[in-house]
């Protein structure tokens, strides 16, 4: 058989999608196919007719009559079998598949389209999202997370670091060119240890203020000495190390210290910077037992005492030592003479180029390294309504502070938001690196002149007057068992809230203008979040002494209106603390809360 025309295909083809159904067929013998082409052609039926006519001689006229109407018959059934089908009604054009195709000279319409009825959607009630209100347990885990990962200054900063690029903010450097944008989102870091972070809003012009929540990121600690490597005594290997601050206090006996801070090494020609984190017990500073009585009991010297035991070597009774007099120290030669490799412990080189993946131990420029306690910091109590952690000063307001600021927008904005992390303060902050150096100044000022007109004048010092600054340092929460040594009144406590810290002698920048204004940006969003952040007051006793912030340095500095405020801690300065396992949240709100509602606040006090 032939193929029927495609065209003529796709037509029989639409045409059956919109047919009425069809009856059951009877049973019809067809010795021949038919299409509904037209073609010119005889009836075979009427010729069947005329040819029975023409027969007569052969065939009787009973016998042609028969056929005829037999024929007929056959027709008649045919017709009927079919007016539901696709195919034209019988007729007399109908083509016999078996002959030779022609190409049709027209072809049959398929029948109209009935219209699609278009489908009513169902009515659905629009209801407005609620949003969930914040929680403050949601920054516990966060915050005992970095505390374990994190344990030196060097670790910290960078780790701050990558989740500002995580969250859009680009990095600066102070010795290259700035292009900032209004916006914009950019930090900037100094020596590995300090950090600024800012965004610009989208209304920002020269002049307007910032709103910065500025503290300190290091902590106290034992850093090693240049040359740590110390003689051998009675077998033990020991290592030499200083006090940071109040590091190497009571606290710290009977601990197991790991070793970790930054690495330069030289590679292809260029010095780099690599954190490495040893992080198992491998140092301990060993109390005497009380049982020597007053040796025992101190004081003790730090110099001679509190020197921590990293290994043994009992060479000298075994008949190994190569020293004629016992632990005589003798320069290590890992690396080549007059290397820095050369003056350290060799054991502690082979330690941190196996964990760095260093094979050249000459390629090891020099390091800064510290001791710090390994235990990870962890939720305590009943209803583990604390947190435990070493280093709590002051990481846990710096972690807050920079949270807060990723919290925030540039949008509906004319004013800048900044964090700034400094070190050394727990030493003075004299240091470059330190809030008594030009690091802050010298960021906004920047800034300010990326955005400046040429020849408009003061705009720096209109920032300054324009600004406000939050010196977030911990504060001493209220001690069941000292109640004797708090302020009645000005005694905080956990899980309620960061507390303003006030002294009348100027070792703090609180005063009743600052109060009213903090005060005002945190209670714009009272019932925003499931646990609001009570702010709550301390100061210390008259026959007690106070401690010290970044506040006050900054604030004389610039001249920038200032308060201090910060989160609750026990334990201060001991190398393991407390907080409240609800304070990192709570510390996060109160300064969010500062952060995007100072520019309208500021505008009650002009």
């Amino acid at each position: 058989m032939t193929k029927n025309n495609p065209n003529l295909r796709k037509t029989v083809s639409t045409a059956d999608l919109y047919s009425d159904p069809s009856p059951p067929p009877r049973q019809v013998t067809l010795s021949r196919a038919f299409t509904t082409v037209h073609r010119p052609r005889v009836n075979p039926f009427l010729q069947a007719r005329a040819n029975a006519s023409q027969s007569s001689l052969r065939y009787s006229t009973a016998e042609s009559r028969s056929s005829a109407g037999s024929a007929r018959l056959n027709a008649a059934a045919f017709h009927e079998n079919h007016r539901h089908s696709i195919a034209a009604p019988y007729s007399s054009n109908l083509i016999d598949l078996d002959d030779e195709y022609s190409a049709p000279k027209e072809q049959q319409s398929p029948p109209p389209v009935p219209p699609k009825i278009p489908e009513i959607p169902a009515f659905e009630e629009k209801k407005e999202a609620v949003k969930a209100k914040e929680r403050p347990e949601k920054y516990t885990k966060p915050f005992t997370s970095f505390m374990t990962e994190n344990p030196t200054i060097f670790h910290a900063v960078d780790t701050v670091a990558k989740d500002l690029e995580r969250s859009g903010y680009k990095k600066v450097s102070e010795r290259d060119s700035w292009d900032l944008k209004q916006g914009g989102k950019y930090y900037v870091e100094r020596n590995g240890s300090s950090l600024i972070a800012f965004s610009i809003g989208d209304g920002y012009v020269a002049g307007n203020g910032a709103a910065i929540v500025a503290g300190h990121i290091d902590a106290l600690t034992a850093k090693l000495k240049p040359i740590p490597t110390l003689r051998t005594k009675a077998g033990f290997v020991q290592l030499g190390v200083a006090p940071y601050a109040g590091g190497l206090n009571s606290t710290w006996w009977d601990r197991d210290l790991g070793i970790g801070g930054r690495v330069l090494v030289k590679e292809h020609g260029k010095i780099v910077t690599k954190l490495v984190k040893l992080d198992w017990p491998i140092a301990r500073i060993p109390t005497l037992a009380p049982h020597f009585g007053a040796a025992a009991v101190g004081p003790f010297n730090k110099e001679t005492q509190m020197v921590p035991i990293v290994g043994l070597d009992n060479s000298d009774i075994s008949g190994t030592s190569t020293s004629e007099e016992e632990g005589e120290w003798k320069a290590g030669m890992l690396g080549g003479e007059k290397t820095f490799a050369a003056t350290q412990p060799e054991r502690l080189i082979k330690a941190i180029s196996g964990e760095l993946g260093i094979t050249d131990y000459s390629s090891i420029v020099s390091w800064e390294l510290e001791l710090f306690d390994i235990q990870p910091a962890q939720l305590g109590g009943l209803g583990k309504e604390f947190i435990f952690a070493g280093r709590i000063d002051d990481k846990l307001c710096s972690w807050a502070a920079i949270q807060a600021l990723l919290n925030t927008s540039t949008a509906n904005s004319s004013q800048i938001k900044a964090i700034a992390l400094f070190d050394d303060e727990e030493v003075g902050s004299l240091l470059r690196q330190g809030a008594r150096g030009n690091f802050l100044p010298s960021v906004l000022e920047r800034i300010v002149d990326e955005f400046a007109d040429k020849g408009v004048r003061s705009l720096v010092s209109r920032t300054y007057a324009n600004s406000f600054l939050v010196s977030s340092d911990v504060i001493h929460a209220v001690n069941p068992n000292f109640l004797n040594a708090y302020l009645e009144n000005h005694s905080p406590r956990l899980n309620t809230g960061p507390a303003v810290s006030a002294d009348p002698n100027g070792h703090m920048t609180t005063d009743s203008v600052s109060t009213a204004i903090f005060h005002r940006c945190v209670n714009r969003d009272i019932g925003v979040r499931t646990q609001d952040p009570k702010l709550q007051v301390f100061q210390i006793r008259n026959d007690s002494r106070s401690g010290g912030t970044v506040g006050p340095m900054l604030s004389a500095a610039t001249g920038i209106r200032a308060i201090d405020c910060g989160i609750p801690q026990l334990s201060m300065h001991s190398i393991r603390a407390t907080t409240g396992s609800l304070d990192p949240g709570l510390g996060v709100f109160a300064f969010q809360s500062f952060l995007e509602n100072f520019e309208k606040v500021d505008a009650e006090f002009k």
